[in-house]
C-alpha cells in the first residue's frame, strides 16, 4: 500500500508541473471588456479549425491534465485517509 501512495505522488506532482507549465506557455485568447462590448468573433476558417492548432492542442491537455488533477486529488485524499 506504500508504494501506491508513493507512485500516486510522484504521478500528482507531474501533473501538476505539467498543468503549470502548459498554462504559462498559453497564449491569451480574449480581448478583454473591448472584446465584448464589439464582439470581434467571427465565423472563419481558423476559428473553425482552432482545436487542431498548437494552441488548441495546448488548451485540450491543459482541460484534461486538470480534469486528472482532480481525480487524482480525490484519490490521495482517500488513499491517505486509510
Amino acid at each position: 500500500m506504500e508504494i501506491l501512495k508513493y507512485a500516486l505522488v510522484v504521478v500528482y506532482i507531474i501533473v501538476a508541473i505539467s498543468i503549470i507549465v502548459l498554462t504559462l506557455i498559453q497564449k491569451k485568447e480574449d480581448n478583454g471588456a473591448s472584446g465584448a462590448i464589439t464582439d470581434n468573433a467571427t465565423n472563419n476558417f481558423y476559428d473553425k479549425n482552432k482545436s487542431r492548432t498548437k494552441s488548441g492542442k495546448q488548451k485540450k491537455w491543459t482541460i484534461i491534465l486538470g480534469i486528472v488533477f482532480m481525480i487524482l486529488t480525490i484519490v490521495l485524499g482517500i488513499v491517505f485517509m486509510l
